[in-house]
């Protein structure tokens, strides 16, 4: 137990107990208020339980009067630690839905499931860091803004679906809206996470003019390759000929990237280049880039109080009553 004004317990020993022990001494000290001509054969009468009982009342009223002091004093038990919250980190995920990353090379499904179900992962470990995420294919949009609601973020990814803006891999555009996400954040480090399996082949902006423009505004933008490029699976909707059904088959496909472009993009903004080849590599790199994008805050925490004043004051209200009814009804005095 704890109390929000401990000093207010002085109150007892300097005023209360002091005050007690001055009407004990008067009480006893204090003259007969009825005269009697003898007194002599009142010395060996029994005393009653009224005359053994006649500082009850009083000390009733001290110990009523103490208990309302340590209820003024604020006495309260902790019922929680609350973190308090520091600006951290600002960070973007850019993520690319271009139908390339139907890419059916990554186990156990596809590359845009693995790397969303990754990227999950990824807001699973933040706390104090607010997130963004902006997903692009031949255009760029922010899907969701800088935030602190992590599971709205988690929901709205994952209603993510392929294929519902023009097809392309627009990274240029997708650096912009980033960059625009991040231009008036004031928090101590502003990142960009750029994942894609593709070169750039649409949008207005060039990627490297991007990346300049980000480094100028000291964000730092990490660049994923998913998949080597190259020959891979990649499934395709075909019509039967006989029955006129369609159904999805795996056949072979080529997937252009440009890793240099990704490498340039990370050197003019002091961030890293890494390949994911498989999902448990592109696992390991999100993991690498959640130890490297960590603010050091102090664990500071203010905590959550139960007030429990009425335990003290309730009682004393109920002894001054009583200390009341017992002078009226039983201890009154006479006359």
């Amino acid at each position: 137990m704890e109390f929000a004004n401990l000093w207010l317990l002085l109150l007892i020993p300097l005023l209360t107990l002091p005050w007690f022990v001055f009407t004990l001494i008067r009480r006893n000290r204090r003259s007969a208020v009825m005269r009697f001509s003898q007194s002599v054969h009142m010395k060996d009468a029994p005393r009653s339980m009224r005359v053994l009982l006649r500082w009850l009342p009083d000390f009733m009223r001290f110990v009523a009067l103490s208990l309302l002091v340590v209820a003024l004093a604020g006495p309260r038990v902790p019922s929680d630690d609350v973190p308090i919250h520091k600006e951290g980190i600002d960070i973007v995920l850019a993520f690319d839905i271009s139908t390339s990353m139907m890419a059916m090379d990554f186990e156990p499904s596809d590359r845009f499931s693995v790397a969303r179900d990754t990227m999950q992962n990824f807001i699973n470990g933040r706390t104090d860091d607010r997130l963004g995420l902006v997903v692009f294919s031949g255009e760029a949009f922010t899907q969701c803004p800088l935030t602190l609601d992590y599971a709205v973020l988690k929901n709205i990814m994952s209603q993510i679906r392929m294929g519902v803006i023009e097809d392309g891999t627009a990274i240029g555009d997708a650096l912009g809206v980033a960059i625009n996400r991040l231009r008036d954040s004031e928090a101590k480090s502003k990142v960009i996470i750029l994942l894609t399996d593709g070169a750039n082949n649409a949008g207005k902006l060039d990627p490297r003019q991007a990346a300049r423009m980000a480094g100028e505004l000291d964000i730092r933008v990490h660049t994923v390759q998913v998949g080597r490029g190259g020959i891979v699976p990649y499934p395709v909707d075909v019509t039967d000929p006989f029955t006129g059904q369609s159904q999805r088959v795996v056949r072979k496909a080529r997937v252009d990237v440009d890793p240099q472009l990704l490498r340039d993009i990370a050197d003019a903004t002091k961030g890293m280049y890494r390949v994911a080849a498989d999902s448990e590599i592109l696992k390991g790199i999100f993991e690498e880039i959640d130890s490297m994008e960590r603010t050091e805050l102090p664990g500071e925490q203010f905590v959550l109080y139960d007030e429990i004043y009425s335990a003290f004051a309730l009682p004393a209200l109920l002894l001054l009553l009583a200390e009341l009814l017992l002078g009226i009804v039983w201890l009154r005095k006479f006359p």
